[in-house]
């Protein structure tokens, strides 16, 4: 049964924490997603989290119409936690990697050469993903103090050494013992996701604190 055959009252729709009334126009689920999107705009806000019957779902890409649900539950944010949650979304990519890449050094010692340059290469293709939603921080997020590095000069360090990486794998990969793929994946590029995954949670603890800081500040005066 999707929404579109049961009444509007059926389907429990909260944003936020707070139950909402939805148009009985809006009865697909795109029309209802379309619409939160719109309701949160309106406040200044955007939509930053959706589950369908307690599952997440891909805001981007929803779940197709015709699959029967009963509940949906928003969250927004305000922009001014939008680089608080980029961080936060490159953390979960790091922490997804990771449990990626430490599957795969066992998988391609037990797999034919091909198969385990095949599971390699699509890796590679992710190894990018929190660099890449890294990229979309502003510029005026970070503040070098003296002596630091610009924004700018990190992600291009980030990027490098993530090269270096690829090609040291891809290097492995060129020997016949699967047990050389095996070992530069534990080797080169679980330490690099640590080593990503802890810069990142630094950042964030560190914006959490300044947010903190900031906001005492105003309740003083």
């Amino acid at each position: 049964m999707t929404f579109d055959s049961v009444p509007q009252s059926a389907v429990e729709v909260k944003l936020d924490g707070l139950t909402l009334e939805i148009p009985a126009e809006r009865r697909t689920l795109g029309g209802i997603c379309s619409y939160l999107e719109s309701v949160a705009l309106h406040q200044h806000r955007i939509l930053c989290s959706l589950a369908v019957d307690g599952a997440p779902i891909n805001l981007t890409q929803p779940p197709d119409d015709a699959k029967s649900f009963a509940s949906i539950e928003a969250e927004t944010m305000g922009l001014s936690d939008v680089p608080s949650q980029l961080i936060k979304a490159a953390l979960a990519q790091t922490i997804s990697l990771r449990d990626r890449v430490q599957s795969a050094v066992g998988v391609v010692l037990i797999n034919e050469r091909k198969q385990a340059h095949e599971l390699w290469w699509g890796l590679s293709l992710a190894l990018k993903e929190p660099l890449l939603t890294l990229s979309l921080l502003p510029e005026n997020i970070y503040v070098a103090t003296e002596g630091q590095a610009s924004l700018a000069q990190l992600r291009k360090w980030q990027l490098e050494q993530l090269g270096a990486v690829i090609q040291d794998v891809n290097n492995a990969c060129e020997w016949d013992s699967p047990t050389a793929l095996s070992d530069v994946l534990e080797t080169r590029v679980l330490p690099w996701i640590d080593k990503l995954h802890t810069s990142l949670n630094l950042w964030h603890e560190t914006m959490q604190m300044n947010t903190r800081g900031a906001v005492n500040s105003k309740s003083a005066y």
